[in-house]
């Protein structure tokens, strides 16, 4: 519960106690006053009709009931209620292979536009889900934090190409290493990753980056994308295409979709493969899968409907007022 004041420039009323206070002094004052110009003080006892014990502590009484009442308009104990509500949602890491290899043309577009559509498409089916950017080669940074801004992700992900990176390779350990690094403020068991790749593992450290996400508790659903047939890979200079990557013989390289190092990825960490070569099926899948491994997380949500306490500060208003006028048949005001 959030405690506000409801009406701060009505406190200004509570400046009518002492000014009420003054105004009774002076009533009380000038009536003794009247009494002693009317008659001798041993003469009053049998002309004037004698004080009650309630009449002492009236004025008092008067006092605490006006304070209630300005204590009622100011609305001392509004607020807005905070409620916990328990919901299903992701946080999921999108990491996107931006290796030379993925701008392959063995699927239409490129595996890097593939990738990319299909984490738009992906995008589009969630609901109350965060999401972030890693992108990785041989080196591997997050270009997005968690966020459910999806249209900046969409935005970010325009930028992408595989020149993003300078060092090349496919180095899933760096990766998994920045994923987990912007997965420390999540808990763990709701941590997420699709994990979008034509597979092909030059540094062999497949093993180390599963264990780092065992450790972590991090979920990993796997994209392959390419073709087992290949393509060769397009080498670009400003944009320009200048030809295709060959080896140190001359001879053209061809790359190919690995599966076997995102089956085991995928496997080992809770999670799935899908192929990536069909982008509606690639997504449904995707969401499937983020599906299974969904959390049910306790958020604090603010009701907008405000609370107010003022009636019970009203009603103590009245209690006093009513008492004052049950108990004060002749209304006299003497102390």
């Amino acid at each position: 519960m959030n405690w506000t004041l409801g009406n701060n420039w009505y406190l200004f009323l509570l400046l009518l106690l002492p000014l009420l206070g003054i105004i009774m002094i002076a009533y009380l004052n000038w009536k003794n006053q009247r009494k002693k110009i009317f008659a001798a003080e041993k003469f009053q006892n049998q002309l004037f009709e004698k004080k009650s014990g309630f009449s002492k502590i009236l004025s008092i009484l008067y006092l605490i009931a006006t304070l209630f009442l300005v204590l009622s308009i100011v609305d001392l104990l509004s607020g807005s209620e905070e409620i916990k509500s328990k919901q299903k949602m992701n946080n999921v890491i999108f990491l996107l292979d931006v290796s030379n290899s993925m701008n392959a043309q063995d699927v239409e577009p490129n595996r890097l536009d593939e990738a990319k559509n299909i984490i738009i498409n992906t995008m589009g089916q969630m609901k109350n889900d965060k999401v972030g950017i890693v992108v990785f080669a041989g080196e591997a940074i997050s270009i997005m934090p968690l966020t459910t801004d999806f249209t900046a992700a969409e935005t970010y992900l325009g930028g992408v190409e595989t020149a993003i990176i300078k060092t090349q390779g496919t180095n899933y350990l760096r990766a998994m290493q920045t994923v987990a690094d912007k997965f420390k403020n999540i808990p763990k068991g709701s941590r997420q990753v699709v994990l979008l790749s034509d597979g092909e593992d030059n540094e062999g450290n497949e093993k180390p980056a599963i264990k780092l996400a065992q450790k972590e508790e991090i979920s990993i659903i796997t994209v392959g994308i390419g073709s087992e047939e290949g393509a060769p890979i397009p080498e670009y200079v400003f944009g320009q295409l200048m030809g295709y990557k060959t080896d140190r013989s001359g001879i053209t390289v061809i790359s190919k979709r690995e599966n076997i190092a995102l089956l085991n990825i995928a496997d080992q960490t809770n999670g799935s493969y899908v192929d990536g070569n069909n982008l509606e099926n690639a997504s449904t899948q995707v969401i499937d899968g983020l599906g299974k491994s969904a959390t049910s997380t306790e958020t604090m949500v603010k009701s907008n409907n405000a609370i107010h306490y003022y009636q019970y500060f009203l009603g103590v208003s009245l209690f006093f007022y009513l008492f004052i006028f049950l108990l004060n048949p002749k209304r006299d005001f003497n102390i």
